[in-house]
């Protein structure tokens, strides 16, 4: 396995891949792995003769008053993983390898995939991720780039993104990994003391009580909302963010669903930490 810093160094070894013949697969991320991160990394490895990883805390899609100097980092240990999963190449540029000195061009994402949800409170994030991910894309002209469920509403904007500028990829979304309890698992849930972690299942049994309303028949939102908010109530030291039901592929919320698949996606605060999680529901005709 290699590792590079700079973009020059990314091409050229994604080229020579290429040169033999090679599938490539990218899975970009923040690094901080966990078995959510791993079991995109065995994806790509199965389905592509040559695997890139991308390691890369990207500020574009932090606000000012968020963790990012917090952020868990740990490139050594991240390493070791990757080597023992097979990969064949790790970038893990710095910021000014992906941002030089005067860059200022952003990617900007449909209006109606980020003025909700998570987009209402980390104004700005959804271009930072645009961004950065279409530049991954231009580097590594992957055939396939691989993401989680957990962040549905960046799989949407991303599958919209490969799609609109043209990208000659497949974008793989894989299942959400979970605890033994529910919880969704996310480098985030190092920052969650004994108690807060124990409190965290809230978001899944709250997103499970909604799709059990869904279920038994229940259509308006505002009903759906206030079965996974009573959860949230019943839970001490949570905080709802938002809890929401949208349309599974353009994110468009109604009052009342109609037939076809659903997300319902939620985000919550346990202290100072913000965790997110989402279940897909169909409803039948």
């Amino acid at each position: 396995m290699k590792t590079v810093c700079q973009t020059e160094e990314l091409r050229a070894a994604v080229a020579k891949a290429r040169a033999a013949g090679m599938k490539v697969g990218l899975v970009p991320t923040m690094g901080a792995f966990h078995e959510g991160h791993l079991s995109l990394v065995r994806e790509a490895r199965g389905e592509n003769g040559f695997v890139v990883v991308s390691i890369f805390v990207n500020p574009a899609q932090f606000g000012p008053d968020e963790d990012i100097g917090k952020y868990p980092r740990d490139l050594e240990g991240d390493s070791r993983k990757l080597e023992e999963l097979g990969v064949d190449l790790v970038f893990a540029p710095g910021v000014e390898a992906m941002y030089p000195p005067g860059a200022g061009t952003k990617v900007v994402p449909a209006p109606g995939l980020i003025n909700r949800m998570c987009g209402l409170t980390r104004p700005g994030h959804f271009e930072g991720v645009a961004t950065i991910v279409a530049k991954l894309f231009n580097l590594v002209e992957p055939d396939a780039a691989y993401f989680g469920q957990k962040d549905y509403q960046q799989s949407v904007v991303i599958r919209h993104l490969a799609r609109d500028l043209d990208f000659d990829l497949e974008v793989r979304v894989l299942p959400t990994v979970r605890e033994d309890d529910g919880l969704a698992m996310s480098s985030r849930n190092a920052y969650l003391s004994g108690d807060e972690r124990r409190e965290a299942t809230a978001l899944f049994r709250a997103l499970t009580a909604g799709g059990a309303v869904i279920e038994r028949g229940e259509r308006e939102a505002s009903r759906i909302r206030a079965a996974m908010q009573e959860v949230i109530e019943s839970a001490k030291g949570v905080q709802t963010d938002y809890l929401e039901a949208a349309d599974a592929e353009t994110l468009e919320i109604r009052e009342r669903l109609i037939p076809g698949r659903v997300v319902l996606a939620g985000a919550v605060f346990l202290g100072k930490t913000r965790l997110i999680d989402n279940i897909l529901v169909d409803i039948p005709e």
